[in-house]
């Protein structure tokens, strides 16, 4: 376990990350973190953005395989 301090500035406390936890989850200044209270205990995960489907659908490579038939399939689900 590792233990941190913290220190004031202006009307806020900040708490200094680990670099390794840093590094390990690919954050940098500005990065945004979800934070989770739960009593005493404080809980600080990633926080990544959700893309839209149009935004997934721009990022596919061209060229890529279609399955034939596909667009024409009937829900059997939840799908949008």
């Amino acid at each position: 376990m590792l233990n941190a301090s913290l220190r004031r500035s202006g009307g806020s406390y900040i708490m200094t990350v680990p670099l390794s936890y840093v590094e390990q989850n690919h954050l940098n200044a500005g990065s945004l973190l979800a934070i989770e209270i739960a009593g005493d205990a404080l809980t600080i995960k990633p926080q990544r953005p959700r893309r839209s489907l149009g935004e997934l659908l721009a990022a596919t490579p061209p060229g890529l395989c279609r399955a034939t038939g596909w667009d024409e399939l009937t829900p059997v689900g939840a799908e949008l």
